[in-house]
């Protein structure tokens, strides 16, 4: 079975997993605690998230782009099959630095679709094979380990290296995005907005970091341990 060393899990997987565990935990962690802090600060641009949202969608050339509520809690996302913010109740509603932060930020990535923002369309294209690639890496894999088929598990680590591209081309994306709100909140909000804006942005920044990171250590495990020859 892949992962496992004589009679038991690889110690080096179990590195990898708790590896990317801290990671995660430590970037989920970091984001909420300091949107917490900046959710407790009144944003100095008038106007909800949602509003201010839409000022800046008319300000960056996306004047077709509706916005409406999603259930939860920092489920904030850009939709690009039906144009749509959708934002978190919180976020919608509210008139925090961070809510009018988060806002914008999935402005900025509505303004990159309609501007034709290189990044973006690299990563939208990527999206129906990434989907296969994430659904079904694993479990070529583990076929191709059983059944001692050296073809397919080198397709099961190209599968799984075209979902680690997927998340380093999402990086520049989601920078660019943050980017564009720190720099509308900075010119038509106070300084304190920008100043919030920015580290709650690059909180959910690092979130992306986290899970590249930890994901390039997971193909570097595969590489090492499955790239190179044709039996286990």
């Amino acid at each position: 079975m892949p992962f496992y060393y004589g009679y038991g899990m690889d110690p080096a997987y179990l590195l990898v997993v708790l590896v990317a565990l801290v990671l995660g935990l430590g970037a989920q962690a970091y984001i909420r605690s300091t949107y917490r802090k900046w959710s407790k600060v009144d944003a100095g641009i008038p106007g909800t998230g949602a509003e201010v949202a839409r000022q800046m969608l008319l300000t960056g050339g996306a004047p077709g782009v509706g916005i409406t509520r999603v259930p939860g809690s920092l489920t904030d996302h850009y939709d690009p099959r039906d144009n749509m913010l959708h934002l978190s109740d919180d976020n919608y509603r509210g008139a925090s630095v961070a809510s009018v932060a988060v806002a914008c930020h999935e402005a900025g990535h509505a303004i990159q679709a309609a501007q034709g923002y290189g990044f973006y369309r690299l990563r939208t294209s990527l999206v129906p094979v990434v989907n296969i690639a994430q659904q079904g890496w694993l479990i070529v894999l583990l076929l191709g380990v059983m059944m001692n088929a050296f073809g397919l598990v080198q397709l099961a680590i190209v599968l799984f290296a075209v979902s680690v591209v997927f998340q380093l081309v999402t990086l520049p994306v989601e920078i660019d995005a943050s980017r564009r709100a720190v720099a509308y909140l900075g010119s038509f909000g106070s300084g304190l907005d920008e100043k919030g804006a920015r580290a709650v942005l690059t909180a959910a920044a690092l979130t992306y970091v986290a899970a590249a990171l930890a994901s390039l250590i997971q193909l570097f495990y595969l590489l090492g341990r499955y790239g190179g020859r044709g039996d286990d």
